[in-house]
C-alpha cells in the first residue's frame, strides 16, 4: 500500500512544503498554502525502460487540422484544432467562453466530426436551453460528469474528434482527498487528461476560471502541459471581446481574434479597423494608430485627456496600454517635442478595450496626448504609426507596407511614418525625423505644434 502523505500546496504558483507557512517560499504571497493529500491507496506496476530512437527515424506526418467552424477562432489558433492536442481557454466569468466552444462545437458537428460536450458547471437541461437560442448544435453529445475517472473512460471508450470540457476545475479525482478546483486536483486532471488525449487522438479543449489579475487559475504547471492557452477578454457589460494566445505550439502567439456579443450568440468581427478605428473630424486628443498584431494590420483610435493636477505626483494612467511605456512617451514628449506635462494629469484610452503591445502604436499616442495638451485636433484622415525612441527620434514599425496597404483600404489620405518608411500604395506619406516633427505634421495648427 502507498502511503497517504499530507503536503501543503500553493493556490498561487503551487508550491509545496512539508509543513504550513504563512508565506509560500515559491511567489512569497501570504496565507495562500492549502492542506492537501498525496498518494493513493494501490502502487502501480513497474514499466520496462524505453528504447530510445534517433529523431530521423521519428515520422513527423503533419495531421489535418480541425476547423472550428469560427473563423476568428481558427486564426487564433493557427489554422484550426491540432489533432490530439489539448487547449486551455481562459477569460473572466460571463465574458462568452461556454458560448464560443459551444458555437464551435455545433460546426464541428455538422462538418460530420463527432464532438462532446463535458459539463461540470451546468446541467444537460441548462445547456439545451443555450444550445436552443444559439441554434445549430443539435448533433452536439453532452456528459454531465466531474469525476475524473469517468471522464477519462468516457474519452476512451468513444473517442470523439473534439471534446470540451467546462470546467476543469470542476473535475474530481477520487485518489486524491483534496477538494475540487484545489492545486492538487487540478494539477491531476490536466496530467490524465494529456495522456488521454495523446493516446487517443482526441483534441481536447480545456475551460479554466482566472484569478483575481486575470491569470489562468491554478497552478503554472497547467499552463506548461497544454500546448495552446487562450486568453478571453472583455467586460460583460460590453458587446466587444478579444481572443488572444498567450501560448501556442501550433502557430503564432501574435494573432488577436475579435467578437461580438449579440442574441444569438458571439459573432466574429472580420474587419475590427472600420469598427475601432473611427475618430470625427475635429475632436481635440483623439488619434489613429495602425497597429499590428500578429499578421493582422488594425485601426485604432487612441483617446488622450490632459488636466490641470492639484497633486505633488501627476497621474499617468493608461487603459489598454503598457503604463510603463505611456510615462516613457510623456517623457521624451515633454524634454524632445516642447509639450509641458509636469503639472498635469494625463488619460490614455484605447477605444473599444483592445490592448496594445506593440511599439508601433507609440508615435499614435503622442500625437493623441500633445492634441490633448495643445488643444489642437489632429488632421482630417491622418493615422500614424512608429517607434519613439529616448532620443526623441522615430524608429521604422515592423511590416510597414501592410500597415500602409490597411490604411489604404480604410480611406486614410496621410499616413505620419518615420523617415525612412517608404510604400508603393495610395496614401501620402507625411515622413518625419523625429517627434517634434510629426507632432507638427499630424496636428491642425502648425505654428502651435512647433
Amino acid at each position: 500500500m502507498a502511503k497517504v502523505t499530507v503536503q501543503f500546496s500553493c493556490t498561487e504558483c503551487g508550491t509545496t512544503a512539508g509543513r504550513w507557512l504563512g508565506r509560500c517560499p515559491g511567489c512569497n504571497a501570504f496565507g495562500t498554502l492549502v492542506e492537501e493529500l498525496h498518494g493513493s491507496g494501490s502502487e502501480s506496476a513497474p514499466r520496462g525502460a524505453a528504447k530510445p530512437v534517433r529523431l530521423a527515424e521519428v515520422a513527423a506526418d503533419e495531421s489535418e487540422r480541425i476547423s472550428t467552424g469560427v473563423p476568428e477562432l481558427d486564426r487564433v489558433l493557427g489554422g484550426g484544432l491540432v489533432p490530439a492536442s489539448l487547449v486551455l481557454v481562459g477569460g473572466e466569468p460571463g465574458v462568452g467562453k461556454s458560448t464560443l466552444l459551444l458555437t464551435a462545437l455545433g460546426a464541428i458537428a455538422r462538418g460530420g466530426r463527432r464532438a462532446l460536450l463535458v459539463t461540470g458547471e451546468e446541467s444537460a437541461a441548462q445547456v439545451a436551453l443555450r444550445a436552443a437560442r444559439l441554434g445549430g448544435a443539435d448533433t452536439v453529445e453532452i456528459v454531465a460528469e466531474t469525476e475524473l475517472e469517468a471522464v477519462c473512460a468516457t474519452l476512451e471508450t468513444e473517442r470523439p474528434d473534439v471534446c470540451v470540457i467546462d470546467s476543469v476545475q470542476t473535475l474530481h479525482a477520487s485518489s486524491l482527498g483534496s477538494a475540487p478546483g484545489s492545486v492538487a486536483q487540478v494539477r491531476e486532471a490536466a496530467g490524465r487528461l494529456l495522456r488521454v488525449a495523446k493516446e487517443s487522438g482526441v483534441a481536447t479543449v480545456l475551460v479554466g476560471h482566472v484569478t483575481k489579475d486575470g491569470a489562468v487559475a491554478g497552478p503554472r504547471v497547467l499552463e506548461h502541459l497544454v500546448d495552446c492557452v487562450l486568453q478571453f477578454e472583455g467586460d460583460r457589460y460590453h458587446e466587444h471581446r478579444v481572443l488572444r494566445a498567450t501560448k501556442n505550439r501550433f502557430g503564432s502567439t501574435n494573432e488577436l481574434g475579435v467578437f461580438e456579443m449579440t442574441a444569438g450568440g458571439l459573432v466574429g468581427v472580420p474587419d475590427p479597423s472600420e469598427l475601432f478605428g473611427k475618430t470625427h473630424a475635429g475632436e481635440v486628443g483623439a488619434a489613429v494608430a495602425c497597429a499590428l498584431e500578429g499578421t493582422r494590420p488594425i485601426l485604432l483610435e487612441i483617446q488622450a485627456l490632459v488636466a490641470p493636477t492639484d497633486l505633488a505626483m501627476p497621474r499617468r494612467v493608461g487603459t489598454g496600454v503598457d503604463p510603463k511605456r505611456l510615462a516613457m512617451i510623456v517623457a521624451v514628449l515633454g524634454r524632445h517635442a516642447g509639450v509641458t506635462l509636469a503639472s498635469a494629469d494625463v488619460f490614455v484610452n484605447v477605444a473599444g478595450g483592445v490592448r496594445i503591445e506593440e511599439p508601433g502604436a507609440d508615435l499614435a499616442i503622442a500625437l493623441a496626448i500633445a492634441s490633448a495638451a495643445r488643444g489642437a485636433p489632429v488632421r482630417e484622415g491622418v493615422a500614424a504609426f512608429g517607434e519613439i525612441g529616448l532620443t526623441g527620434r522615430l524608429r521604422q514599425a515592423s511590416q510597414a507596407e501592410r500597415r500602409l496597404e490597411e490604411c489604404a483600404k480604410l480611406g486614410i489620405a496621410t499616413v505620419v511614418v518615420p523617415g525612412d518608411t517608404t510604400g508603393r500604395v495610395k496614401v501620402r506619406l507625411a515622413p518625419a525625423e523625429t517627434l517634434r516633427a510629426a507632432i507638427r505634421a499630424g496636428l491642425e495648427v502648425a505654428e502651435q505644434a512647433a
